[in-house]
């Protein structure tokens, strides 16, 4: 009769240890997975912030080398990944940063009147000077 008890419970230790361990293997899983989705999203962050600020200096850009009566309607995002962001042309540079300030970014244009906001913006050149908003 001890004999079925001591297989029983080692059956019972054994299936206990299988147990852990894959919960243990599972816990490392989705560690690895929510590491790795983690940076993906810093990186897709970090590309977008450079993609706005191209877009404006783009638009500046072009706003310059046109003829007098460009005119020019272009959206910005209100958002980067539902989180807030900053945008502002400071000293000839167009500057973007995240409300959490991991990415941020600067880049040069040419003296504009005006500033940029989220959203829509209208870009005009009149009298060899570009305007903004």
């Amino acid at each position: 009769m001890t004999n079925i008890f001591k297989k029983k419970s080692q059956s019972s230790i054994e299936f206990i240890t299988l147990v852990v361990f894959i919960l243990f293997f599972f816990t490392i899983f989705f560690i690895a997975i929510q590491s790795n989705i983690s940076s993906t999203s810093k990186s897709r962050e970090g590309i977008i912030v450079k993609e706005i600020a191209l877009t404006v200096q783009d638009e500046i850009n072009l706003a310059y080398e046109s003829s007098n009566g460009y005119f020019r309607k272009f959206t910005l995002p209100e958002k980067i990944s539902n989180q807030d962001y900053t945008l502002m042309i400071v000293e000839e540079s167009v500057y973007v940063k995240t409300s959490d300030n991991k990415n941020a970014i600067a880049l040069p244009v040419i003296p504009v009147v005006g500033n940029i906001s989220k959203g829509e913006n209208y870009i005009r050149k009149e009298n060899g000077t570009v305007y903004l908003n």
